[in-house]
């Protein structure tokens, strides 16, 4: 029996040796594999993501090159610069496939490829920088992208002037383009001015320019984290679940004990910092910062009057949550729209809802009113100023009375036995506050 067993081990180690190996010889004989990157819709942090994870699959299966197959109207500069330095460490060549259109960050990516390849229709450049993409930002970062799109051009010996006309409004192109529009290549127009070094009508087609026609293709597909973060990290959600996040403390704040708001508040707010620090926006320290401030909020709320706790909390909860954003402009557009949405979200469901369904088990519904039986405490300012007699031995409340009646009273100092004169000092909200009747003239 040993030895039977001894002979089915050695078997099972050559057949796992083979499945190993096996993809090495073959790989050694010539059979090549290129990967492609598929770049499609917004280009963002789940981009950057999918992009970092495609490549190293790339190196790990010895491909002879990778195609980046772009159709972008384009995304954040940030996740664009973070995928032109994952390219830069890729080995092998990198071909750009622009299958349909490469926009702005999508242009800027095609020009950080070693070749560009197009297909027929196919567009090329509008790379002007804006704020989520309704805004304009200052000359400063317009000068910084200006030249990281001149650089990549002038790296493969192409028409800077062409890259720079793309990012500037102003530049003006004759046969081109005209003063006071931006850039945009089609597929003959690019081949023209050497922005593509052809013109394709598929990836069969693109091996055989590239002298790879007997390589196999292999799509590396994104993964379900890469999805995630690509959905959490959009302005959109984000202001939306800032806004849950918001709205959800802030019906915690005035209802008692823990229910489903502080949930889904808990639950916006774990979407929202994390789906930034695993895109690679944020790093885990602002999620303590974030920790920090609502730490510092409630201190506030159990020992109000200071201001301190939550002035300090108040500020470590919005710098941690503009410094998650994709970027500081992002942050802060995506805060603010958040805190309006939030308080008209919290004042709807207070006034609705407060008094029916689930939230009525922990938010104060009855009036106490007075033909329920209810009746406010007496005001008793009218007693500053008389005499009467403690009841009882003040230490230091107690009862005394005064114009015939028992009232609760406290000593301010000193110990007041029963029978002892009184005189009522001052009266605080329905607190009768007396004296000794010999110490009246101190």
């Amino acid at each position: 029996m040993s030895r039977k067993i001894r002979i089915a081990f050695w078997i099972t180690c050559l057949l796992i040796g083979f499945m190993i190996f096996m993809p090495l010889v073959s790989g050694s004989a010539g059979n090549e594999s290129v990967a492609v990157i598929e770049i499609t819709g917004t280009i963002d942090p789940g981009t950057k993501s999918y992009v970092n994870y495609a490549f190293q699959e790339a190196e790990t299966m010895g491909a002879a090159a990778v195609i980046m197959e772009f159709d972008t109207p384009g995304g954040f500069v940030d996740s664009a610069k973070a995928i032109r330095r994952a390219m830069e460490d890729y080995n092998g060549p990198i071909y750009a496939f622009v299958n349909s259109n490469a926009i702005s960050a999508g242009a800027y990516l095609s020009l950080a490829a070693d070749e560009i390849f197009m297909v027929p229709g196919s567009t090329l450049g509008a790379a002007e920088l804006s704020i989520l993409g309704v805004g304009e930002v200052d000359e400063k970062a317009i000068d910084v992208w200006d030249k990281e799109m001149v650089g990549l051009a002038e790296r493969r010996d192409r028409d800077p002037e062409i890259a720079s006309a793309m990012v500037r409004r102003e530049k003006a192109i004759d046969g081109l383009v005209e003063a006071g529009v931006l850039l945009t290549l089609t597929a003959n127009e690019a081949l023209e001015v050497g922005y593509s070094e052809g013109t394709v009508d598929n990836l069969t087609d693109l091996l055989e320019e590239v002298g790879l026609e007997d390589a196999a293709l292999y799509p590396v597909e994104s993964r379900l984290t890469d999805t995630l973060v690509s959905f959490t990290t959009n302005p959109v959600v984000g202001t939306i679940l800032l806004m849950i996040g918001l709205g959800g403390l802030a019906l915690e704040v005035i209802s008692a004990g823990f229910g489903a708001a502080g949930v889904l508040s808990l639950a916006a707010f774990a979407l929202y910092f994390g789906g930034n620090i695993a895109g690679g926006m944020a790093e885990y320290w602002v999620l303590l910062l974030f920790a920090l401030g609502i730490g510092l909020m409630l201190v506030e709320a159990v020992m109000p009057g200071l201001g301190v706790f939550g002035i300090a909390g108040l500020i470590s909860t919005t710098i941690s949550i503009v410094l998650a954003a994709v970027s500081v402009q992002t942050g802060m557009v995506m805060l603010l729209i958040s805190i309006v949405l939030a308080g008209v979200f919290s004042v709807v469901a207070f006034r609705f809802f407060a008094r029916r369904g689930a939230l009525r088990h922990i938010i104060l519904a009855e009036e106490e009113t007075a033909d329920l039986g209810y009746v406010a405490p007496r005001d008793q300012k009218d007693l500053a100023g008389k005499v009467g007699v403690a009841a009882t031995s003040l230490r230091p409340s107690g009862a005394a009375t005064i114009d015939g009646r028992r009232i609760d009273v406290v000593s301010e100092g000193s110990f007041i036995n029963e029978g002892e004169s009184i005189i009522v000092d001052r009266v605080e909200g329905v607190r009768v506050i007396v004296r000794r009747l010999d110490q009246s003239s101190h």
